[in-house]
């Protein structure tokens, strides 16, 4: 007994020293390295379960099919001129899928919502969100949206033409009617303001259809076409324009009819330059005399105006009366607009008067303070001009 008692008390000192001095300590940063991986690895499987929780959520309340069992087909047809929340909305009503909301939702984020094609298709309950996406997205080929652009510097004459020759309608005299009229579309502010001048412009509506690139139904009318084009020009003819056309003492009208012969007389570049000619000339009381206004009546761009060109009769003849034209002879962009607010300031200090063409092909102009300055530039260029109108046979 006596020497069983000895042996544990030898334990209990010297392997209990071993133990802690070799053993415990060990264990202890063994811990201490594993302790933040496995944190890691328990937050990422939460995660992971939160995630995949949401997912079959997601899953079962929206992506699946309505009933997998239920093959029967079921005709849907997609109008054209429907809107995608419409389409949405049917499928949800016909019961085809769980949910319209989700289903729009979807298709925006993809990209799908102007790829959905008008026509018939024949869909079935057991399809999911996707397959049924996927169906209405590789359809008949006859798309329910189409874009249009409206190019800077074209003149309504243009844009219908170029509408008709797209399909967008087979007919223009609609379109130019209501342009020539501004029929329905009166309720616009700045249509309003110049409607006591319609039986003075060849298009009452000229300048004022916003140049730029738009999404319309396939099947949308002359009017509602029109009213897409005057709606931008709102939006592009800011508040700060307004406040600055005041300052120039100068309407809204005045200043797209000074943009418009600014867009059709230069490249942006010179834009500013020539917008101070004709503010200059303007102040100066003197006449615009600008070939562009001139090319409006004639339906010719001639870089050699001939006589008959300078007395053909009309207000629009910028080399007969005097001031601005009786409204603008093109849908200028905003760039010629803010040329038309914000002239160059030397060339206006410095009382810049006359401009020509140098270059027929590249658009590069020669400026002139004085006439007799004008005149000897116009010696100078005016062969390269001839020799223009006859590569054009004109």
């Amino acid at each position: 007994m006596r020497k069983k008692h000895r042996l544990r008390r030898e334990y209990d000192h010297e392997t209990l020293r071993d133990e802690r001095e070799y053993g415990f300590f060990w264990y202890s940063g063994l811990w201490n390295l594993l302790r933040p991986v496995l944190i890691v690895l328990s937050a990422l499987l939460i995660v992971f379960g939160l995630v995949s929780m949401a997912y079959s959520a997601v899953n079962e309340h929206f992506l699946t099919a309505v009933d997998p069992t239920d093959t029967t087909e079921v005709a849907f047809s997609v109008e054209s001129g429907n809107s995608l929340t419409r389409v949405s909305n049917n499928l949800e009503d016909r019961g085809l899928i769980k949910s319209g909301t989700f289903f729009k939702y979807y298709c925006d984020f993809a990209g799908l919502s102007q790829k959905i094609q008008a026509g018939d298709y024949l869909i079935s309950k057991s399809m999911n969100l996707f397959e049924i996406a996927n169906l209405l997205t590789t359809g008949d080929g006859n798309p329910i949206t189409t874009d249009i652009t409206v190019i800077p510097g074209t003149s309504i004459e243009t844009i219908a033409a170029s509408f008709k020759e797209q399909g967008i309608f087979d007919d223009e005299s609609e379109f130019l009617n209501i342009c020539k009229t501004g029929e329905g579309v009166t309720d616009y502010y700045y249509i309003a303001d110049i409607l006591d001048t319609a039986s003075q412009r060849l298009y009452l509506l000229e300048g004022y259809l916003a140049p730029n690139t738009y999404e319309i139904y396939t099947n949308a009318t002359p009017l509602e076409i029109i009213r897409k084009l005057l709606s931008q020009t709102d939006k592009v003819f800011k508040a700060e324009w307004h406040t600055r056309a005041e300052e120039l003492g100068m309407t809204m009208d005045e200043i797209l009819t000074l943009a418009s012969l600014i867009e059709k007389e230069a490249k942006k570049a010179d834009f500013a330059k020539v917008s101070a000619v004709f503010h200059n000339r303007l102040d100066e009381g003197m006449k615009l005399q600008s070939d562009v206004t001139i090319h409006y009546v004639t339906g010719e761009r001639r870089m050699s105006l001939r006589a008959s060109d300078l007395a053909v009769s009309s207000p629009y003849n910028t080399y007969q009366n005097a001031g601005l034209p009786p409204g603008p002879i093109c849908n200028p962009s905003p760039e010629a607009i803010n040329a038309a607010l914000y002239p160059d300031e030397s060339y206006v200090a410095e009382k810049y008067l006359y401009f020509c063409s140098k270059d027929p092909d590249t658009g590069e102009l020669y400026f002139s303070r004085t006439l007799e300055e004008h005149e000897r530039a116009v010696e100078i260029y005016s062969p390269l001009w001839q020799a223009y109108d006859e590569q054009r046979g004109m």
